[in-house]
């Protein structure tokens, strides 16, 4: 244990997701924590505002969460004492298709393979194993590169998530079935004929049917708000209106943890960094960026399918040859004229976030990173075929392009939400080769954001690998694993 006196035992910067799981896990342990954030409230991607009219509240950035539900450590945390309150959708997540019936995904895994006719046996057949296996593998498959507890599970997990969307995608026959598995890995904003991204697939049906797709009550800001009250009540410290440029702003500490990307890492502790460590950073790429809009509705989106109506979230893209189309196109810094849209709609089960009988929707596509283009009308046109009559039920809308993005949060440049392009080459080695990817090469200094294993999503398991590490390194504390017993449903 370091004896020296410092101001403080530890100093995270930012307060995403994952710097209050930084934050929080090495309070946990006794030690005294300081958490910094540049802007005036906590969150990072967890915020919550007015956007587009008085009484309808949006989701600025994340907005439903299955990963918040499934993460490993998140879940041990006691948040519903600190208000934080799962609403759980009809349907998880919607796709519809033209001149055919939508895909869906429902908690319920029989259901769902139901609803793809001659493709249930192969469904049932993936997704049954996958979910069997879920609570062995879930801290591998969160984290950083390592050597399992569970081997053949994870084996059994990777044989099919190592394989491109595309090529997984032909153990089916059904337009339903492959259109579902293109919407999920599309989630990776990346080709989908890339190495992996049936990962990002697997991974977010599985949360589905293990702990479903959630919407914060009130808002996404209600998983920030809880996560900081919980911090506080331990006897964290939280400073606001902070922005860190430089070392030399901070008050002394043993480590400080960043939930920044290599970018911002560079501008403020680069001149501590070895030649090969800042060289490694530098070749750090960000990926596709997003275009966002919010809408204040007079009434929900009709949609024509019913499971539409009924779900938080609709993957609007068509059929996987569509969507596969727009994601490539997008890669090549084109704006597709159909590009694939992930829409939700809080309102319909959060009474909380529009005024009564109105209605909020919030949706987002691709574009290329730095990408200035609006995208309104082709977003909008693609809901348009799903739901004739959508325009004529908008009150306002509220729209954010890749500038905007970055503005509201630095981590994200170019409009990249995920720190950084998630491919096979930068999933476990971000952001560098190193036997720690939360280590920089300057003692004390560690970077917890989705720029590290496991990457993007608000799950907070970026930050609690990257304060486990920082614990045993400075304080030599020893974090015990996170195990099943911790994995409860709702």
């Amino acid at each position: 244990m370091v004896k020296e006196k410092r101001d403080y035992d530890a100093v995270v910067i930012g307060s995403g997701p994952n710097g209050l799981a930084a934050a929080i896990l090495m309070q946990q342990q006794g030690l005294s924590v300081l958490l910094i954030e540049a802007k005036d409230e906590i969150g990072g991607g967890l915020r919550t505002k007015e956007l587009t009219l008085p009484g309808f509240k949006h989701d600025v950035c994340s907005a439903i969460h299955p990963l918040a539900a499934a993460s490993p450590f998140l879940k041990t945390l006691p948040l519903v004492n600190y208000g934080l309150e799962y609403i759980y959708p009809d349907i998880d997540a919607a796709h519809p298709l033209e001149h055919a019936h939508p895909a869906v995904l429902c908690r319920d895994i029989s259901k769902t393979a139901h609803h793809l006719g001659a493709d249930e046996p192969a469904y049932l057949k993936l997704m049954t194993q996958v979910t069997k296996n879920w609570p062995l593998i879930d801290t591998d498959i969160l984290g950083p590169l390592h050597f399992p507890e569970h081997p053949l599970a994870l084996a059994s997990f990777g044989l099919d998530a190592i394989k491109p969307a595309t090529m997984l995608a032909k153990m089916f026959k059904t337009k339903q079935a492959k259109a579902l598995l293109a919407g999920m890995a599309a989630h990776s904003m990346q080709p989908l004929s890339n190495m992996a991204t049936s990962a990002i697939a697997l991974v977010l049906m599985a949360a589905g049917h293990l702990q479903g797709w959630p919407i914060p009550k009130g808002g996404s800001n209600a998983i920030a708000n809880g996560l900081a009250s919980y911090f506080v009540s331990i006897g964290g410290k939280i400073e606001t209106n902070t922005y860190v440029s430089s070392l030399d702003q901070l008050p002394s500490a043993h480590a400080i943890l960043f939930d920044v990307t290599p970018k911002q890492l560079l501008q403020i502790a680069g001149h501590k960094f070895s030649t090969v460590y800042k060289w490694q950073l530098e070749r750090y790429r960000y990926g596709m960026g997003v275009f966002k809009i919010d809408w204040a509705l007079d009434a929900a989106i009709p949609f024509t399918a019913e499971d539409c109506r009924k779900a938080g979230t609709v993957h609007i893209g068509n059929t996987l040859n569509e969507i596969r189309d727009a994601e490539q196109q997008t890669w090549t810094g084109k704006h597709p004229d159909k590009p694939f849209v992930l829409l939700a709609q809080q309102s319909l089960f959060d009474h909380t976030r529009a005024p009564e009988g109105k209605h909020t929707a919030w949706a987002y596509c691709h574009v290329p990173n730095g990408s200035t283009k609006d995208m309104t009308t082709a977003i909008e046109k693609q809901i348009e075929r799903y739901a004739p009559g959508f325009r004529e039920v908008v009150l306002a809308r509220h729209t954010m392009n890749t500038v905007d993005m970055q503005e509201y949060n630095p981590n994200y440049i170019g409009g990249d939400i995920n720190g950084g392009v998630l491919d096979l080459g930068q999933l476990f080695t971000r952001p560098a080769l190193r036997l720690s990817p939360y280590k920089t090469s300057q003692k004390g200094l560690y970077i917890c954001s989705a720029s590290t294993p496991p990457g993007g999503g608000v799950h907070g398991m970026c930050g609690y690998h990257a304060a486990k590490r920082a614990l045993k390194d400075i304080f030599d504390i020893a974090v015990p694993g996170l195990k099943a017993s911790a994995h409860t449903n709702p």
